[in-house]
């Protein structure tokens, strides 16, 4: 549905941006073509395969497939990462994750608690920061996870207003199966696993301490011991306290500073995130505006309102897909869609329904450089000013909107660090047929990964990895059996030599070439080689983001509307005051 609502002819523009909810479109003024209103869509877990503009044939996404009719369609347009903190990162900052420190050396690549201490560095530089700069009004709707607080629960140093954000509604993490009840868990498979060998191994020694204690082989002292169980006891207690109360202490929703909803709400979610986006817009209309709305969709846990539950043919994944197209809607002003990755294929419920999306004809997916975890959709919509109908089959990057969007603006590009990206225009109105992307380097948290090679005298897209997930079951195409791949050590197979593919011939990585298949096996790894020593010697030692100090829970650094006693409950979006966060 598109409501156009013409104010000020001599001054306005139609606004045709429509999120789901009945609301009037809001006008907007038209600013040069330096200094445009920018809308980024980004979707969270969405499938390449679930749009009907690349290829689905059974979801209706009518107003996404509008933008690619009127616009351009990016089909090789590759996220930084495979998961949502890292690729978050890169597409803020237009630079690989790894130098930011937000790749996790660990099993863990992503924030799953409110109360971590790690986040998007104050030394990095956003686009929203520069766009801020050049008169731009800002705004995050949405998902945020690129961390929170520092060293107190109210230093708020990752928060997105120290990265350029003037307004923010939204969620600090992210949208889990444990926010929403009856839908399971992500942890409890996971921590039960990692518990029962320390318990057990706890539970031995206590026991074999007694015993030796009891026939005199050795003295331990009984206080010694009973501050042993009593450590041991305070510490199962606040794990167990801490997933009781899971959904109130990491699922909540923030305005700015302060905590509106704890914890979230799922009904009418979606209308609110939008009501919230044209109130940003109509509230902008003499000022460019800058309006990054980060969806929850398709993240489980899964959720749609009732006008689409069960309208679908595709369960409630597809319900939910349904439900962020009719959200979105295009004006003259430029509006780019994409997912921060590709669809997290091993989602199944408890049920057994899948709530994992459709990643078309590409191998794996979320958490995985493989084709379909990369690969994501990109939409460009700019009447007058990018082709309309035209696809674009070279290497892009999420990574390229930073300096895409920042030259819009007329601001300055960094120069005081490498940054990854480029500069889509001239693309994008046909100035130009080639990528200025020769090389992409595809990590795994932060292991090297995968190279992908196009020169600049051939059509060959080359893909070189240097390991590959072990996929469980092994015929599958997913790590199902840890509900994620994972990136060392005991889960990964490397590769010597490196496994080689051609993309533009083989799409679907289903044949690696050998030095019998490729005349120039040996020449390509070579080039490789010497592309991966340049990007290393470009990398400096920056503080992990990501390690496992920055990752755990630390209770002081806890966002409570109430108080813990209290379970951290409060609901002001129905009217009434928030209140000002408090510290746990």
């Amino acid at each position: 549905i598109f409501l156009p609502f013409l104010h000020t002819r001599k001054k306005m523009e139609l606004l045709l941006l429509l999120i789901l909810c009945q609301c009037t479109i809001n006008s907007v003024k038209t600013h040069s073509a330096s200094k445009p209103n920018i809308i980024l869509l980004m979707a969270d877990d969405l499938g390449i395969g679930d749009l009907g503009c690349y290829g689905n044939r059974t979801l209706r996404t009518p107003n996404i497939d509008r933008l690619a009719e009127e616009g351009v369609t990016l089909t090789q347009h590759i996220a930084a990462s495979p998961l949502c903190t890292p690729s978050r990162a890169a597409f803020l900052t237009g630079r690989y994750p790894i130098r930011s420190g937000m790749a996790a050396f660990s099993r863990v690549g992503v924030f799953l608690f409110s109360a971590s201490s790690g986040g998007l560095p104050s030394e990095e530089i956003t686009f929203s920061k520069l766009l801020k700069q050049k008169g731009y009004a800002t705004a995050l709707i949405g998902k945020w996870h690129l961390g929170m607080n520092c060293e107190s629960s109210n230093d708020f140093c990752h928060h997105p207003h120290s990265h350029g954000f003037d307004y923010f509604y939204g969620l600090p993490v992210t949208n889990l199966r444990d926010c929403k009840p009856g839908h399971g868990s992500v942890f409890l498979k996971g921590v039960q696993k990692a518990l029962v060998i320390p318990i057990q191994v706890t539970g031995i020694a206590l026991v074999s301490l007694v015993i030796v204690q009891y026939i005199g082989l050795l003295k331990v002292p009984f206080q010694a011991l009973g501050y042993l169980l009593l450590i041991i006891t305070i510490s199962l207690v606040v794990l167990i306290f801490f997933f009781y109360h899971f959904r109130h202490l990491n699922c909540f929703l923030m305005r700015d500073h302060q905590i509106i909803q704890q914890p979230l709400s799922y009904e009418n979610l979606t209308q609110r995130l939008t009501k919230e986006a044209m109130q940003f817009i109509g509230r902008n209309t003499d000022a460019p505006f800058l309006l990054l709305l980060s969806y929850l969709h398709v993240h489980t846990a899964l959720y749609a309102s009732e006008k689409f539950k069960g309208k679908s043919k595709h369960g409630l994944y597809g319900d939910a897909v349904e439900e962020m197209d009719w959200s979105v809607g295009i004006d003259k002003t430029l509006v780019y869609f994409t997912s921060d990755q590709g669809a997290h294929v091993e989602e199944i419920s408890s049920a057994g329904e899948v709530h994992g999306g459709y990643n078309g004809i590409y191998k794996g997916g979320k958490s995985t450089n493989w084709e379909g975890g990369i690969r994501v959709p990109g939409l460009f919509r700019w009447p007058g000013v990018v082709q309309a109908g035209a696809y674009i089959d070279e290497p892009t990057s999420n990574m390229d909107i930073f300096p895409t969007i920042v030259k819009l603006a007329d601001a300055q590009l960094p120069s005081d660090r490498i940054i990854d990206g480029h500069d889509l225009l001239p693309l994008l109105q046909g100035k130009v047929t080639r990528s200025k992307h020769e090389f992409l380097f595809h990590y795994c948290n932060a292991y090297l990964n995968a190279v992908r090679w196009h020169p600049g005298n051939s059509e060959s897209v080359w893909k070189v990895f240097f390991f590959t997930p072990n996929f469980s079951p092994e015929d599958s195409n997913g790590c199902y059996d840890s509900h994620v791949c994972f990136c060392h050590g005991g889960f990964i197979t490397r590769h010597d030599p490196p496994l080689l593919f051609d993309l533009s011939r083989d799409p679907e990585e289903k044949v690696p070439l050998t030095p019998e298949t490729e005349s120039r096996f040996y020449e390509i790894l070579r080039v490789v080689h010497q592309a991966v020593d340049n990007h290393t010697r470009s990398l400096h030692a920056v503080p992990n983001q990501l390690s496992w100090d920055n990752l755990l829970w630390k209770p002081w650094l806890q966002l409570c509307c109430s108080s813990l006693f209290q379970s951290c409950y409060c609901d002001y979006e129905s009217g009434g005051n928030p209140l000002e966060v408090h510290s746990g």
